[in-house]
């Protein structure tokens, strides 16, 4: 009912609603009370539309799997719990993280000491030597990995993070209050009206509830569509996270084909090292032969033979078993394009120019890293790291 209070000659006329929070000024705040109604069911509430709803669902979504992807890409690039607090602190303070040894960098460290002190000279003091440097050409390349995949990935998902969707929960919050706003004008538009068919309120009580509902209903409207306008915007997002995604792909790619070339160059150190230290043993990559698969036919099957000591110590590692005559099984061949430049160590391996096409095949038994390439009439062994197979 309307509540009249008298003083100096006029009066006051108070709204339904406004009657209700002058009960006592302990009342919660109008948009607080009205929340908790609305989840007692108790209160009507304005519903978003189906489009809105999706919006809202696939921000979030996007938000908490930005969030995981994050924090494991954080753990794969710096697996130590301290460190990585240390370098959160250290973004929070806007200071420099300091340079920190990798762990391929402090072992060659150790083995570069230890060479030192048990004899540089020695066989086994040379090879700590060969090792510590490929461990600091390794170590080298995982750091400059990590700075990579840093800048072009973590930085974007943190950057939206900490900027568009703080801005996104921003207006979501602003667009409840206005939610909530609104249906109170409405329950209050409602009460006037059930009072003045009683009598019991007079007319511009309603009329004054009918223009809060329209200044109401005007200030959720716009603020919905910023909104959505802002929800909209993670299809953007997602486009810019593809194009990191591509980023972090490639500098991961090159790192690992780096790694791959600084071990095969130690593995071939110290392969010829090890012949020399342990004459008449064959250091390389032959493996036994397993035999041909049921659907090779007879006709086309490779014959193979065990190579010896005394036949492949008259040729470089690797090359023995390819003075076989090889005939490349007819269904097996495929198309492969070149993805780095490639020279080859020996005889034995077929060297590549970037964005070149080549035929492929895997003979029984061969190393699963590598494979038999020919270009023209050159023939050779080619890492399959530095190839992309095509269908």
């Amino acid at each position: 009912m309307g509540v009249s209070q008298g003083g100096m000659g006029g009066s006051v006329s108070l709204s339904v609603c406004e009657q209700l929070l002058c009960i006592g000024a302990s009342l919660p705040h109008p948009r607080t009370w009205w929340f908790t109604e609305e989840k007692f069911g108790q209160a009507e509430k304005t519903e978003l539309d189906a489009h809105f709803e999706n919006l809202l669902a696939r921000a979030d979504s996007t938000k908490n799997w930005t969030e995981k992807i994050l924090r494991q890409t954080e753990v794969l690039l710096q697996p130590n719990p301290s460190a990585r607090v240390e370098e959160f602190l250290y973004e929070k303070l806007d200071r420099k993280v300091p340079s920190r040894v990798t762990n391929g960098e402090l072992l060659a460290q150790y083995m570069a000491e230890a060479a030192s002190e048990l004899g540089p000279t020695t066989p086994y003091g040379k090879t700590l030597i060969k090792v510590a440097e490929a461990e600091k050409r390794l170590g080298a390349a995982e750091r400059d990995f990590i700075h990579t995949a840093s800048i072009n990935f973590l930085t974007p998902l943190r950057n939206f993070l900490e900027g568009d969707w703080k801005t996104i929960s921003k207006e979501r919050r602003l667009l409840q209050n206005r939610r909530l706003d609104l249906d109170a004008c409405k329950a209050r538009l409602k009460k006037a009206k059930a009072a003045e068919a009683k009598a019991t309120l007079w007319n511009d009580e309603v009329d004054k509830a009918e223009q809060e509902l329209r200044v109401a209903q005007t200030e959720f409207d716009r603020q919905a569509e910023v909104t959505r306008l802002l929800l909209e915007g993670i299809s953007s997002t997602h486009v810019n996270h593809l194009r990191c995604l591509h980023e972090f792909v490639e500098s991961q790619t090159t790192y690992y084909a780096q790694c791959y070339r600084h071990m095969l160059d130690l593995q071939k150190q110290l392969g010829s090292s090890q012949g020399a230290i342990f004459p008449g043993t064959f250091v390389g990559t032959t493996e036994p032969v397993s035999p041909p698969l049921s659907s090779t036919s007879p006709t086309t099957a490779v014959a193979t033979m065990p190579v010896g000591p005394s036949v492949a110590g008259l040729a470089p590692p690797g090359e023995a078993a390819l003075r076989l005559e090889v005939t490349p099984p007819a269904s097996g061949t495929r198309k492969a394009r070149v993805l780095y430049d490639y020279e080859a160590a020996d005889s034995s391996e077929l060297a590549l120019l970037a964005d070149e096409l080549i035929t492929v095949y895997s003979l029984p038994g061969m190393d699963p890293d590598w494979l038999i390439g020919e270009r023209g009439n050159k023939k050779g062994k080619v890492p399959v790291t530095y190839l992309e197979l095509l269908s």
